[in-house]
């Protein structure tokens, strides 16, 4: 009870703050920087070293109420066989602009639900990439699953394109949770993904899993945790439900009297965290867990940990091309999102241009805080000397905020002059001590729970 008291003395249970996917975070991106720059920062990549594609999906046959991802419903194949025509005239355009001999050394498939795409389509859009940016001989390919949204067929389609990642979406298993978050998705049909996945060849595994759910508990949690371990997963994702009914109207189903309190939330998140450890597997920065010989945990244990709007990855790739409706880009300058609204997306790509509407070129402060706050994130650590051999004297600008932390966190930080480290029991306010950071939190922005 002591370490919790602690921690609510230092604002976990009510503080909102970024998950710091990327920094400055999507709020500060501007209207100012659009198309024109991204043309020119893609047009100055250096073709020696490969790229990540991010391609967004945006339809979903089903709304799930929980879900704040930009996505639209649909009954027909219709608008998605059309989006898929606006994706290769996005790729088009981009194959005028980008250098020649670039290759892709990372393709992700997110939505929405990029399943939702028929055999056709899949070899279709995945053939229309690989054409435009060649995939090098190492590269990984993977796709969000909905297991209530794929068959054998599509998923040898994947295959035979090259997918050798699978990101299941589970979230809980619990049918009244399902119930409350409009996602019905029986145990057996997930197993019976799992399986044809593994018949396929698909050699890793991701499972997404949400805590703080509406009506979640420790028993229903639990079970849900026994069964995703009884799936062996490679990798495991364990997201705080972020309730932000301001950004997605649809959370406004969601009945806010059910959800979890604070501290439950809390104790829910530890509770799953402990039965993943104790089945083997290693904690990955604030909200992810791989099997030892897992690329995650080898890039955690050598320090090649990474952070982008994926979560934690192990990719190395500096740059990020996103695709479709909403991607966002992250460029050797900055960040680049595609218009968001699928409308405005497709009335760009038509007009033969590039989508990008919002955005922000980075300064030499952010590169420098980026890498600082994706440290603390990854490594719970915080080293200015490894800092300077990129930064200059410009790491001891940082100084005042180790100082700060020093004074606000105490005991739950170690601070020498030149290093920050997060101990174990300081770690659940590593998005707190990783704000202090952020030299651009925009004024009225509302972020999710930092419990």
């Amino acid at each position: 009870m002591e370490q919790i008291d602690r921690l609510r003395s230092l604002g976990l249970f009510d503080a909102r703050v970024p998950r710091y996917t990327s920094y400055p975070t999507a709020p500060v991106f501007s209207a100012d920087v659009g198309a024109a720059a991204q043309a020119r920062a893609l047009a100055a990549l250096d073709p020696a070293d490969p790229v990540s594609v991010y391609i967004h999906i945006p339809f979903c046959e089903r709304l799930c109420w929980f879900c704040a991802c930009r996505t639209q419903g649909t009954k027909t194949l219709t608008p998605v066989e059309a989006y898929i025509g606006t994706l290769e005239q996005e790729l088009a355009t981009l194959a005028q602009t980008l250098p020649a001999g670039l290759r892709m050394g990372r393709m992700h498939w997110g939505g929405g639900t990029p399943t939702i795409l028929p055999p056709a389509l899949i070899h279709r859009l995945a053939r229309a990439v690989k054409a435009v940016i060649p995939p090098t001989p190492d590269w990984e390919f993977s796709v969000e699953i909905d297991p209530t949204m794929v068959d054998r067929a599509k998923i040898d389609a994947l295959a035979a394109e090259g997918m050798n990642r699978a990101s299941i979406g589970i979230q809980d298993f619990d049918p009244v949770v399902q119930q409350a978050i409009g996602r019905l998705q029986p145990f057996d049909v997930t197993r019976a993904c799992v399986d044809d996945l593994r018949a396929a060849g698909i050699g890793s595994l991701n499972a997404d899993l949400v805590y703080g759910l509406p009506h979640q508990d420790a028993a229903r949690l639990e079970d849900t945790v026994s069964k995703v371990l009884d799936l062996a997963p490679d990798r495991i994702a364990l997201f705080g439900y972020a309730h932000v009914p301001w950004m997605s109207k649809r959370q406004k189903l969601i009945d806010e009297s059910a959800l979890p309190r604070e501290l439950e939330r809390y104790e829910l998140a530890g509770r799953a965290a402990r039965r993943f450890r104790a089945a083997g597997m290693a904690a990955i920065g604030i909200d992810h867990f791989a099997r030892p010989g897992d690329g995650l945990a080898v890039a955690a244990r050598t320090g090649r940990l990474r952070r982008n709007f994926q979560g934690y990855v192990d990719d190395t790739c500096a740059t990020l091309i996103g695709l479709g409706a909403s991607s966002i880009s992250r460029l050797p300058t900055g960040y680049v999102q595609n218009a968001a609204a699928t409308p405005a997306y497709v009335e760009r790509i038509e007009a033969g241009q590039l989508a990008g509407a919002r955005g922000h070129v980075m300064t030499a402060d952010d590169l420098l805080r980026a890498r600082a706050i994706e440290m603390i994130m990854c490594d719970f650590r915080l080293d200015l000397g490894a800092l300077r051999a990129d930064h200059g004297r410009a790491v001891d600008t940082l100084r005042p905020d180790l100082a700060l932390l020093a004074e606000r966190f105490g005991e739950m930080v170690e601070v020498s002059d030149d290093v920050l480290e997060i101990p174990p029991e300081g770690r659940p306010l590593t998005r707190l001590i990783a704000r202090q950071f952020d030299a651009h939190v925009p004024e009225g922005a509302r972020f999710s729970q930092a419990s």
